[in-house]
């Protein structure tokens, strides 16, 4: 009698892909999540989750809520909330997560600053906030 109508469609995801053969070099902007098994030189933002593929290597500056890398990332890397480090995994800069996990056998040769929670700022620039626990 007094209830809202509530909408019960399911949410819809974006998944890309960027495969094997495929080299993009540029900046991509998202709010899905991506995985990456070719390679990528730019920066990757995303409000969702990137997984490097095992053939997978990125370069340069990715943003995103999650994370987990079982290929090669070199450069600047923010996480919102977990990343995880697979036994194959290879990375080398500056990296700024709220939550790590690392299978043995993966190679971490980076700074790691762990925070609350990492914001994105208007201009694209991400900036690092501490929150209460």
């Amino acid at each position: 009698m007094f209830s809202e109508k509530k909408d019960k469609s399911p949410q819809i995801l974006e998944r890309n892909i960027i495969g094997t053969n495929t080299t993009i070099v540029g900046d991509i902007v998202s709010e899905g999540d991506f995985r990456i098994d070719g390679k990528v030189e730019g920066t990757v933002t995303t409000k969702g989750r990137v997984i490097i593929g095992k053939s997978g290597t990125a370069i340069g500056k990715v943003v995103c809520a999650n994370a987990d890398i079982e290929g090669k990332f070199s450069g600047e890397l923010f996480v919102e909330n977990l990343l995880t480090l697979k036994a194959t995994a290879n990375i080398s800069g500056d990296v700024v997560i709220s939550k790590l996990s690392v299978e043995p056998g993966a190679e971490f040769n980076a700074s790691c600053a762990m925070k609350g929670s990492v914001k994105e700022l208007n201009n694209g620039q991400a900036s690092k906030e501490k929150t209460a626990s």
